[in-house]
């Protein structure tokens, strides 16, 4: 298969209109979408990433009006979220449309729905005829992708084309919250903090034991997720980190003496916009330990730990 690689987002939903898979750009990280009208589209995305089919997508929509094709029952807690984060990094499990395919949602009666914000994703998803069903455009356990190289580099000749775009803003896929309950869930943190969920809904709970369903109502909590060739070695601020020319750094505080690479990051925001990217350059360098400075488990501190200890495989 001959990957298009295109700018413009009219020729990117031709070609998944009829029945193409096609990458595309997001504030969070770049998503990998077929038509949810397309089955045969559908399946070639999980064959692309090689993913597990009992790993449900996230359906994404370009307005508020797209809620009806897509989610069968929109309850007062979720309209409040949608009122305040939609369009953003926030996607909601609601009952599902009996027209959206078990293949999308994984056999669930609820389906993730999220409306991005990114100019790129909106003028894309305008042209497209239907909802998009897209989990991140990489291949499955990788770091998931946050520029369109990145892309290219994991899915070129897998998929028909890539909407190229900037590098994501975020850098971390987005916040999910199950609706379908009496009592909203936080089932994965993400941009959209559980502080900022709280000031609109005080009774949304986190979900402690999401690893233990056979199948999870959303991505990025049963497989091991976002992990590079090197291992990822959480640690803190004053511990002391074995250095060596095979060993990197990622973190606010000052970089240790000797490590091959480092990025000292200014803020949590721009430790989350550079952590995959920083594991990928780190694969291309041949380091084989990355050492993650674990933040706070608060704000978007919470979606950088989440990220990491699931990249080290103890989460």
């Amino acid at each position: 298969m001959q990957t298009t690689l295109t700018d413009s987002a009219e020729v990117a939903a031709d070609l998944l209109n009829s029945g193409g898979v096609v990458a595309f750009p997001t504030e969070t990280v770049y998503g990998l979408g077929a038509g949810i009208c397309h089955p045969e589209a559908i399946r070639k995305v999980f064959q692309a990433k090689g993913r597990p089919g009992d790993n449900p997508l996230i359906v994404h929509i370009y307005s508020i009006e797209q809620l009806a094709l897509v989610a069968d029952e929109i309850s007062t807690d979720a309209r409040l979220l949608i009122e305040r984060f939609f369009p953003g990094p926030l996607t909601l499990v609601l009952k599902k449309n009996p027209h959206i395919p078990y293949s999308v949602t994984a056999g669930l009666e609820t389906v993730g729905v999220r409306c991005p914000a990114n100019p790129v994703a909106r003028e894309f998803l305008s042209h497209c005829t239907c909802p998009v069903a897209a989990p991140s455009a990489n291949l499955s356990g990788l770091p998931s992708a946050t520029s369109w190289e990145a892309v290219y580099e994991d899915l070129n000749g897998k998929i028909d084309a890539l909407l190229r775009g900037k590098p994501s803003t975020i850098g971390l896929e987005s916040t999910i919250v199950d609706c379908s309950t009496s009592i909203p869930v936080l089932l994965r943190a993400g941009a959209i903090t559980l502080e900022q969920l709280h000031s609109v809904l005080p009774e949304i709970t986190v979900n402690p034991a999401s690893d233990e369903q056979e199948t999870p109502k959303s991505p990025g909590l049963k497989y091991p997720h976002y992990a590079p060739k090197a291992s990822i070695i959480p640690c803190r601020t004053d511990e002391t980190i074995p250095t060596g020319p095979s060993s990197a750094f990622i973190g606010l505080s000052g970089p240790p003496e000797g490590v091959a690479l480092f990025k000292i990051c200014r803020n949590l925001e721009e430790y989350g916009r550079e952590l995959f990217s920083f594991f990928r350059q780190c694969d291309a360098q041949g380091i084989n330990r990355i050492y993650c400075e674990l933040p706070a488990n608060s704000g978007i501190g919470r979606a950088i730990r989440d990220r990491v200890l699931r990249a080290s495989g103890s989460h």
